[in-house]
């Protein structure tokens, strides 16, 4: 009789804050669910501050633990599931994303191998808001840098989506809750949180599909989130600055984190104008105005296709002031 034992399955948690949305829920749990083998367990940990009645039933469908919250906010969604976490890893999911097959096996492989790093960073396949992948053209690979300052590189605009991050059990549980006063970015403030004080590995693995959003559904929300970037960074810089070689390093760093911010309203922006939709056109202007205003008169003076969208808006909407430009 053979006297090989196969070895217990590895237990991974993951942390799910939902809202109002129990059919992309019930996706997302699905494609947890489709990883587990024999190697692999999973224990689902959802928190909820919406107010839909069915997402309590999607969860126990798929044999998840459920937590209800009335406190508004991503954060305070994820805290209720974070206080539950029991496994020897963490993982998490956005509730309207969804795991691809070859999510977190390579992740722990890497740490399997590497015992001094903390977490482990995959790679996201970017959809619009039907979840189908954008052309390949359009996809983003996050490459380790090669100084392994993943620290500084998150603080130069390296925002890692939470859906494709493994990190130990027991550094998740040091680490604890995310902050609720943070609506916006909570989970970036977490992972620098451990970015600051351990290493981290990448690893070429697609992990996660990204749900977008339709151009310029998310305005409001792009610059709301604007706002809290600038407050985490501002957070972490004091304590942190051995990470930069010099001021302008630093500058340049936090310039960096609202490249992004700028680049989606310069893209909205021109899709508005193009669709003749002047007025909202304008506004996107404005908020990539607010957001970097350096860059936008830099652009406006250099760049034809964004002088061009401009002064278009600007003639067909002459005499109206761009949405809040009067504003305290």
């Amino acid at each position: 009789m053979s006297e090989h034992h196969s070895n217990p399955p590895r237990i991974v948690s993951v942390i799910i804050g939902t809202r109002n949305r129990p059919d992309t829920l019930r996706a997302a749990l699905a494609s947890i669910r489709a990883l587990e083998g024999p190697d692999l367990k999973f224990q689902i940990l959802v928190g909820d501050n919406g107010t839909t009645p069915e997402t309590a039933g999607v969860v126990a469908d798929f044999g998840g633990i459920y937590d209800r919250t009335e406190k508004y906010g991503c954060p305070a969604a994820r805290n209720l599931a974070i206080r539950r976490m029991t496994g020897e890893f963490v993982a998490l999911l956005d509730d309207d994303d969804v795991w691809l097959p070859d999510h977190i096996r390579a992740h722990i492989a890497m740490l399997d191998a590497n015992p001094e790093m903390a977490a482990v960073f995959g790679q996201v396949v970017f959809a619009d808001d039907q979840l189908k992948p954008l052309p390949e053209e359009e996809q983003w690979k996050a490459v380790a840098p090669a100084d392994g300052d993943v620290f500084r590189m998150m603080m130069s605009g390296y925002f890692p989506q939470v859906g494709a991050t493994v990190v130990r059990g027991e550094i998740a549980r040091k680490i604890g809750e995310m902050d609720e006063t943070l609506i916006g970015d909570s989970d970036w403030d977490w992972q620098l949180r451990i970015a600051r004080n351990y290493k981290i590995g990448f690893v070429d693995t697609r992990c996660v599909l990204f749900r977008g959003r339709p151009p310029g559904s998310s305005d409001k929300l792009q610059a709301t989130r604007v706002g809290y970037t600038r407050k985490i960074f501002f957070r972490h810089l004091p304590k942190n600055l051995g990470h930069w070689k010099s001021p302008v390093s630093v500058v340049r760093s936090y310039f960096g984190t609202v490249e992004n911010y700028y680049a989606y309203f310069i893209a909205t922006a021109k899709a508005e104008v193009e669709a003749g939709r002047k007025g909202v056109a304008l506004r996107a202007f404005w908020l990539a105005f607010k957001t970097f205003p350096s860059r936008m008169l830099r652009n406006t003076m250099t760049d034809r296709t964004v002088r061009r969208a401009l002064l278009r808006a600007m003639r067909l909407q002459r005499g109206v002031a761009p949405p809040g430009a009067g504003a305290a």
